[in-house]
């Protein structure tokens, strides 16, 4: 059996200021390419790393719906070193190192801790507190 299925567009973060949200994803290198009204008084904002197809809704969480949650996002970069220092020059919520192999960093992805993960990888927190993981591709 075959689906339709071509692609992932869109997650959903959930974020209690869009604002807050919007301007910290934008200081991150994204872009905002939708930001309309939605439904009473909210907005529909996404945010996309530029020239990809797939991004970020920062929607506002519902009455029991969390924040400050484990997002599953994981995010690419080329140079794990230098979005690292560049993320902390930016007040970014990152962990304190890269975990990569060799280095003392533990990583914990969902129930497995690992010390040394191959490929490099360090978490960071939005202003909602939801955590992302940027990873360098091998």
């Amino acid at each position: 059996m075959s689906t339709t299925i071509s692609r992932i567009q869109l997650v959903m973060i959930p974020s209690t200021d869009q604002d807050q949200s919007v301007a910290f994803y934008e200081r991150l290198g994204f872009e905002r390419r939708n930001d309309i009204p939605w439904g009473d008084g909210y907005r529909w904002v996404e945010v996309y790393p530029p020239g990809t197809p797939t991004g970020l809704a920062l929607v506002p969480p519902g009455p029991d719906d969390p924040v400050g949650v484990p997002t599953g996002v994981i995010l690419n970069t080329d140079d794990i070193d230098a979005t690292h220092a560049a993320f902390q020059s930016l007040g970014v919520d990152v962990d304190a190192e890269v975990a990569r192999p060799g280095a003392p960093a533990v990583v914990r992805l969902g129930a497995v801790e690992m010390a040394g993960p191959e490929p490099p990888m360090f978490w960071f927190r939005d202003p909602d507190g939801n955590s992302l993981l940027m990873v360098e591709p091998s």
